[in-house]
């Protein structure tokens, strides 16, 4: 079934106090990083949400071949990137799945997508989502049935509340590892920064 990788990257990036999506990682930067990461997942299209820092965002960064997405209310939090990035994949992409990637997680494993993405096919139904260690995580692949109640959240909380409340939607594809960090704080961009461009 034909993908579309949606990564979310419209914060302000408060707790960091600068756009983290410009941060340098490697010959790139954060953002850069992780949407060369997600082309080479097997998937059909690379749709990003950007929001604060737009013009400054696509100016420093190679976009090039991704679909661009921008949220003017991405101030109110996750939710709202959700809803605008699956409104356009609604109007303007034929795939009839998203994987939803988080732009702060430069540590994403394709080997996890890839499970994700054969186990979706094979257990039928509407969501895949990683389970690392008994937490669910991301990335989270929905199928186009189920976009619609995915727009309908709203607020600072992503869709784990979603599923939590209708595990009947979710297939869970259990990860030995722990989850790929989010780059928040100073100490995550020291952590995770590659030490040698990449």
């Amino acid at each position: 079934m034909p993908t579309a990788a949606l990564i979310l990257a419209a914060g302000s990036s408060r707790r960091l106090g600068r756009p983290k999506q410009l941060e340098p990682w490697g010959d790139t930067n954060l953002l850069g990083h992780v949407v060369g990461r997600t082309k080479t997942f097997p998937v059909e299209e690379v749709w990003v949400v950007l929001g604060y820092e737009i013009d400054r965002i696509i100016a420093e960064t190679d976009l090039t071949d991704v679909g661009i997405v921008e949220n003017p209310e991405w101030d109110e939090g996750i939710a709202s990137s959700l809803r605008v990035g699956l409104d356009a994949l609604t109007r303007l992409s034929r795939c009839e799945q998203a994987l939803v990637v988080i732009g702060d997680q430069p540590l994403i494993s394709g080997d996890v997508v890839e499970e994700l993405l054969t186990s979706h096919e094979r257990a039928g139904y509407p969501v895949t989502l990683p389970k690392y260690r008994y937490t669910m995580g991301n990335p989270v692949l929905v199928d186009r049935s189920h976009w619609p109640m995915v727009m309908a959240l709203d607020g600072d909380e992503g869709a784990g509340r979603l599923w939590k409340a209708h595990p009947e939607w979710v297939n869970e594809v259990w990860v030995s590892d722990l989850g790929p960090r989010d780059v928040d704080t100073e100490t995550d961009v020291a952590d995770l920064r590659p030490k040698h461009p990449a």
